[in-house]
């Protein structure tokens, strides 16, 4: 008996090194893809909306997504388009109109105008440079300068070879002015 079970073992070790030998790794375009999954508000002391924690999936076949602090040579340079990794659009909805609203600093977590933003560099250790995963970012969303409540972003990634992702579009958002 003892004999069987060792051998039942042994064969279902190999059964299971087997399998994992003929998985492949995923395999993704190269240009970044992107999915919105959730939207979070978060309020402030006085129980307004302030704040959003934007979550989406992401995949990039060859992994190069992302900026390193050090990336400011060309094209990433400050100045260029290419700085930035993240690019938003803050909408909000004026009298039953989407209106692009370009919000001054610190709004949506830029550092300029342009309501950009860097991803820091995600690019996986090892052989394999595939990278699929969540990202989260956190987006003021109540524009003070503004009576408007409804409001939606627009999104698209770059990664270091400056290959665009799709565009997602957020559900409208409604605030808590």
């Amino acid at each position: 008996m003892k004999r069987a079970s060792k051998l039942l073992a042994a064969g279902l070790i190999l059964t299971v090194l087997f399998a994992n030998s003929c998985k492949k790794d995923n395999q993704f375009p190269n240009a970044p893809f992107i999915r919105f999954t959730a939207f979070e508000q978060i309020k402030d002391v006085s129980g307004k909306d302030s704040l959003g924690i934007l979550k989406f999936y992401f995949t990039d076949g060859d992994g190069d997504l992302g900026l390193a602090p050090g990336d400011t040579l060309a094209p990433y340079n400050p100045g260029s388009i290419y700085y930035y990794n993240f690019f938003i659009s803050y909408y909000e909805k004026q009298n039953g109109n989407w209106q692009k609203i370009t919000l001054p600093p610190p709004f949506l977590g830029a550092d300029t105008l342009s309501n950009n933003s860097r991803i820091p560099n995600l690019t996986p250790t090892g052989q394999n440079k595939t990278l699929e995963g969540d990202l989260e970012m956190q987006l003021f969303t109540n524009n003070p300068f503004s009576p408007f409540d409804t409001i939606r972003y627009e999104i698209t990634v770059c990664d270091r070879a400056l290959n665009r992702s799709n565009q997602i579009t957020t559900p409208e958002i409604i605030l808590n002015k």
